[in-house]
């Protein structure tokens, strides 16, 4: 097994903002491409990426695999600066839009390139941060060396069983806009309100044996501790921005918030087959509008679900991990 090193930082953003970054790194031997892992709408980077027990590390896999890993935290979220509004009650706009996280995604490259002294980094982003990744990549094609959209939204197609028109996302008295009155600035979220999803989408009555009970009980853990502010409340909860939720209710409007022809760098498209987040059109239309990538690979993981990378190495992971290495080894060498 590669020993791998962590490392926490504070990176510079926007004006004074700070931006929480981990790097993983493998302790020895010539690196890989960097790769640049972007959590999504609701649970920061630690918990989505590095959770520290066995089966619960993307990171650690790919550091593993020889490649510098670094998991950051968005605006808003787990060891970042949060918008002062946070501070107040949850009335007011949706904080925290996709081109806010691009303006974040450039800060975090940036700083990446510096230390590696590379041209460039690999990204991968999970649900909403596949859709941050992606319109990163439309503005910074000369930093991606290549791009993973894993489970990712893209938009261009009506409809979505809970995030588009007709769900309590939609305002109802503006039929295809967002209802910004009833999600406000941004949302608390228990730990008994991450797994539910989860757990419907795997096909078992008994979840243990598609998941390890340890890596649940740590995602949950560590989706609280992001948040001291929250340990007091009852029952404990973390804040995360409702902007996201804006952003992907449009996308499931049928609206495009970036257009893929002006991605440059090879890209690979994941899709778990029982994923409740995005859809299959996401991956065709994702597909149809690549003509400038020069590799465009798209995969659909049989009987996976939106947390493969997290489930058993038999429900998905293993396939996972594989199609993500393969990718760096064949894009980006």
């Amino acid at each position: 097994m590669v020993e791998v090193r962590r490392g926490d930082h504070q990176v510079r953003g926007e004006g004074d903002s700070r931006l929480f970054v981990r790097e993983v790194r493998p302790a020895r031997g010539a690196p890989g491409v960097p790769v640049l892992l972007l959590h999504g709408a609701r649970v920061p980077g630690v918990a989505s990426f590095d959770l520290a027990v066995p089966g619960g590390s993307l990171a650690t896999d790919l550091a593993a695999a020889g490649h510098p890993v670094y998991v950051m935290d968005a605006r808003g979220y787990g060891g970042s600066a949060r918008p002062r509004a946070m501070e107040e009650p949850p009335e007011g706009r949706p904080l925290v839009r996709s081109i806010e996280v691009v303006h974040d995604i450039a800060a975090v490259v940036g700083w990446v390139c510096g230390r590696l002294r590379a041209p460039g980094v690999a990204l991968l982003g999970w649900a909403t941060g596949g859709h941050w990744a992606g319109h990163y990549a439309t503005l910074y094609p000369h930093r991606v060396r290549a791009l993973i959209l894993h489970n990712t939204l893209y938009g261009g197609t009506v409809g979505h069983p809970s995030l588009g028109p007709g769900t309590d996302m939609e305002d109802p008295e503006h039929p295809c806009r967002f209802n910004a009155a009833a999600y406000g600035a941004y949302r608390l979220n228990t730990g008994a309100s991450l797994l539910p999803g989860w757990d419907r989408s795997i096909p078992l009555d008994d979840k243990a044996a598609w998941r390890d009970p340890a890596v649940a009980d740590a995602y949950v853990a560590a989706a609280l501790a992001s948040d001291p502010a929250g340990a007091s409340l009852t029952p404990p909860a973390f804040r995360a921005p409702s902007g996201a939720l804006e952003d992907s209710f449009y996308l499931a409007c049928g609206r495009q918030l970036w257009d893929a022809s002006f991605i440059l760098a090879p890209t690979l498209v994941l899709r778990s087959e029982r994923d409740f987040w995005s859809r299959p059109e996401d991956l065709l239309r994702l597909v149809e509008h690549l003509v400038h990538a020069p590799i465009v690979r798209a995969v659909t993981l049989p009987d996976a679900t939106h947390f493969v990378h997290l489930d058993r190495p038999e429900r998905g992971r293993d396939d996972f991990l594989r199609e993500v290495l393969a990718f760096l080894a064949d894009a980006a060498p």
